[in-house]
Order: structure tokens, then C-alpha cells, then sequence
């Protein structure tokens, strides 16, 4: 069961993804699930989550941690017990995580459809990208943004939070791979470095947030 991906972010941070291709029985080998997570995972009536389910664990054995080690806040935002901060993402057949000793971090992955051109509006003004060279550049940019957006959503973790009025992400070029963002909200504004990580036909962003600002 080969990890896809891990990308060491900084000294105290590192991501870690997997493409999820075994059986669920296989997935569930040496996994030790607490009685909440059990029962979660058999109320779940697709395989496919399941088994994503199960991968998010093997990807937390990598960074050393078990199941019983994570617990949701009631915003539904998990956390680990010995203080360092973690983020789960989960799009088809790929999940991931980052781990962080020093920063809140925000991950999201997101497969790269055309979809995301009809709901453009409901996150980012969508004119700001009518000069990409075609309609396959606008879906990759916009799933960065989309996918930008939502890890910041998940570290700031408010009801209320509009992708569209309170988190603004800085303009990019395909080849920087990085931007910046901000969330102002209720007259408080915070800042975040954003990573980006393309792969066959999804986009990883992730996002730490700065630290006193």
C-alpha cells in the first residue's frame, strides 16, 4: 500500500497524500479504529468512502498518529490531541493530509472538472480569468482558487464565512505554484501562505496560516 505523495512543507509541516486503488479489507489491516470511528465507518453506505476512510488512517500512521489520536471540535473542524494541528481532504480517489507542529494548516483536493465554471460565481469573480488562453486554463485556475479557498475555510473553521466576500486569494501564474490570501471577517483580517500541486487531473492546495497576522 504505497503512499502517492509526501511533500515536506518546512521543518515542523508535511503533507501526505495517497491514491486509494486496494480493497477495503486490505485498507483495514493493522488499522485500530476507536468505537466512535467504527461505528462512523459502518454507517458508511459507500465502499468508496469507506475505504477512503481508511487510507486518511494509513496516512496519519505515516505522520505518526493513530485514530485515537484525533478529535472534532463542534465546528467540525479535527484536531490533535497533542496540540500539533492537523487537515484531511478527500476528492474520488485520492485523500491527504498535512500535519503541522507550528501552524494552522488548511488542506483540499479537488479533481479538475468543468463543472466548476457554473459555480464560479458563488466563490470568486469569475471575469478575472477570461483572459486565460482557453477553457481548459480557466477550470485549472479556477479549481487553484476553489481548492485555495477551501483550506482556508477549514482552518478558519466559522459559520458565515462567505468564499466570495471574506476570503480573498492574490492572483497567480500557473507557473508560481504559491500565492497569498487573506480572510477579513467581522473586521479581523488574517493572512496565509497557499501551495499548489497539480496531479493526474486534480489540484492540491494547501494553506498555513501566518503567523501574528
Amino acid at each position: 500500500m504505497p503512499i502517492y505523495k509526501t511533500i515536506t512543507v518546512s521543518p515542523t509541516t508535511s503533507v501526505y497524500i495517497w491514491k486509494v486503488t486496494e480493497p477495503e479489507d486490505q485498507l483495514a489491516e493493522g488499522i485500530m479504529l476507536t468505537s466512535h470511528c467504527q461505528n462512523r465507518m459502518e454507517g458508511m453506505k459507500s465502499e468508496a468512502h469507506r475505504r477512503a476512510f481508511l487510507s486518511i488512517r494509513h496516512l496519519m500512521a505515516e505522520a505518526g498518529y493513530s485514530d485515537s489520536d484525533l478529535f472534532y471540535d463542534a465546528a467540525g473542524k479535527p484536531h490533535l490531541k497533542d496540540g500539533n494541528h492537523i487537515s484531511i481532504t478527500h476528492s474520488h480517489n485520492f485523500t491527504g493530509i498535512i500535519v503541522s507542529e507550528t501552524d494552522e494548516v488548511g488542506i483540499d483536493i479537488e479533481m479538475q472538472r468543468d463543472k466548476i465554471l457554473r459555480i464560479a460565481y458563488k466563490f470568486t469573480p469569475i471575469q478575472e480569468y477570461r483572459t486565460l488562453a482557453n477553457t481548459d486554463a480557466i477550470i485549472r485556475k479556477l479549481t487553484m482558487v476553489w481548492g485555495a479557498k477551501e483550506s482556508l475555510y477549514k482552518i478558519y473553521a466559522q459559520k458565515g464565512l462567505s468564499f466570495l466576500r471574506h476570503i480573498h486569494v492574490m492572483d497567480f501564474t500557473f507557473d508560481d505554484k504559491r500565492t497569498v490570501a487573506e480572510i477579513l471577517y467581522e473586521g479581523k483580517k488574517s493572512h496565509y501562505d497557499v501551495e499548489f500541486l497539480e496531479f493526474e487531473g486534480f489540484t492540491c492546495a494547501y494553506a498555513l496560516k501566518l503567523m501574528g497576522r
